[in-house]
């Protein structure tokens, strides 16, 4: 495991914009996948202004890792909407190169990967859960590949959901599409980003605590080229042990 610590929200964006222009510019990988959330917007921002000048590989292609799609309008879901807003969009990346895991191809998507030769590097983000992509504590095991979890999987599920469709009753799904620990473990590169005082705790428990299901991003732990970017506030309870 490989910890980068910059100083502030800025410093870990050119970092982690620096690594994604590198894996499309420099070591030439073809399938990329990306997160949406909040804690890569800024990167986005700084590598699609690159982008922008520097026109890339037609070849390679970006993937989504996780969807919850919209119950009632269909089309793209909460996941490939919320990243053609803040980078496919603004890289004016086309259509043609976004492969989307929906809930129609999931049960495909693992043999699909191996077909094309597997995705080459993914970008995470942390939940303060120390989930990472769709695996929320008590929703997947760590041997489970791309999976659909139900909106019965946990107590709090449908709030969850109803959160991320904008609170419409309408658009609430039955559940949603996530590759699972397995599927992630199997990427030969992966970097996880987190920023912020509220993600301090569950870094420490996460990679230097017990590797356990509980704390789905702890399995990481046993990755052989995991590469985590932090700010210094997220890394203020690790400073010590790194």
């Amino acid at each position: 495991m490989k910890i980068i610590v910059e100083k502030d929200y800025e410093g870990m964006s050119s970092k982690v914009s620096e690594m994604l222009l590198e894996a499309i510019y420099t070591k030439g990988f073809k399938n990329i996948s990306v997160t949406a959330g909040s804690s890569p917007i800024r990167a986005y921002d700084i590598a699609s202004e690159y982008i922008l000048e520097h026109p890339f590989d037609s070849t390679i292609t970006f993937f989504n890792f996780d969807e919850i799609p919209f119950s009632k309008s269909g089309g793209d879901g909460v996941t490939v909407s919320n990243l053609k807003k803040c980078f496919f969009d603004k890289a004016e990346i086309d259509d043609a190169q976004i492969h989307q895991l929906t809930v129609e191809n999931y049960q495909t998507h693992d043999a699909y990967l191996e077909s094309i030769g597997g995705l080459d590097i993914v970008f995470l983000g942390i939940g303060a859960d120390g989930h990472f992509c769709g695996n929320l504590p008590n929703t997947t095991k760590f041997g489970n590949q791309t999976s659909f979890v139900s909106i019965d999987s946990r107590p709090d599920m449908k709030e969850i959901l109803l959160g991320e469709v904008g609170g419409n009753e309408e658009e609430l799904p039955i559940g949603y599409v996530t590759m699972g620990p397995r599927s992630i473990m199997n990427i030969p590169h992966i970097v996880m980003m987190a920023s912020g005082k509220a993600k301090a705790a569950i870094i420490k428990e996460a990679f230097f605590g017990k590797v356990t299901e509980a704390v789905p991003s702890s399995v990481f732990q046993l990755h052989p080229n995991f590469t985590l970017v932090l700010d210094e506030v997220a890394a203020q309870e690790i400073s010590e042990l790194i």
